[in-house]
């Protein structure tokens, strides 16, 4: 398999606090893979590195591809119609970019919803509009930061639904960040934990939520079942 992301002993300091300190990670095509630890464990300075946002003291970040980022809090452009959010994640395609029927196909809840400003939806309702603009760059790997904050179990099913679908049917490489440990080894193959900046463990995910050391500080105490 080829590597779409590669970090290797990537180092990101904001003045003299280290926010990441020697993070390697891989995420192969066509894969899916979590990153999961606690809030100030260094996650969205990581997205930040792989999307360009960050600068590196030392290490390296390699994109093999089109990498594009659903961003923690949906950040959406609250005045704009769903629709034009969509084709502003596409503005770099060109002309075909702006076809946004492909994603009303994968998520036809938005189809209604299409004139509405982006602003008056449901958190729900946003973070699907965050995920179909971040496909409309047609991403080789896509990132997506805190898929579930502040979102109800229920809403958060569907979202999983056209996550797994779009890894399962279209073969798209996945990084999923998560705080919600359970969720993102639940769905993922791979995952690395991380903990003040650090990569503390790695491995396959059905095996790390047996892990007692990731039951106690991210599962509740609650060793998944073998």
């Amino acid at each position: 398999m080829t590597a779409v992301v590669r970090v290797e002993g990537l180092v990101v300091r904001y003045g003299g606090a280290t926010a990441l300190d020697g993070v390697d990670l891989t995420v192969e095509a066509g894969e899916m893979v979590a990153l999961i630890g606690a809030n100030g464990a260094g996650k969205s300075t990581l997205v930040k590195a792989l999307s360009g946002l960050v600068g590196a003291e030392a290490g390296q970040v390699d994109v093999r591809g089109r990498l594009a980022q659903v961003p923690e809090g949906r950040e959406v452009f609250a005045d704009l119609s769903v629709d034009d959010n969509l084709r502003l994640g596409g503005w770099r395609n060109g002309r075909r970019g702006r076809d946004t029927a492909g994603i009303y196909e994968l998520m036809p809840e938005l189809t209604p919803l299409r004139r509405r400003p982006a602003g008056t939806l449901s958190g729900g309702q946003q973070q699907m509009v965050a995920i179909g603009r971040a496909l409309m760059a047609r991403p080789d790997v896509l990132v997506v930061d805190e898929l579930s904050l502040g979102l109800a179990p229920l809403v958060v099913r569907t979202l999983v639904g056209h996550l797994t679908a779009l890894h399962r049917e279209r073969g798209l490489a996945v990084l999923l960040i998560e705080q919600n440990a359970r969720l993102a080894l639940s769905l993922c193959e791979r995952a690395y934990v991380l903990e003040t900046g650090r990569i503390v463990l790695s491995g396959d995910a059905a095996a790390l939520a047996r892990d007692p050391r990731v039951a106690a500080a991210y599962l509740g105490g609650h060793v998944a079942a073998g």
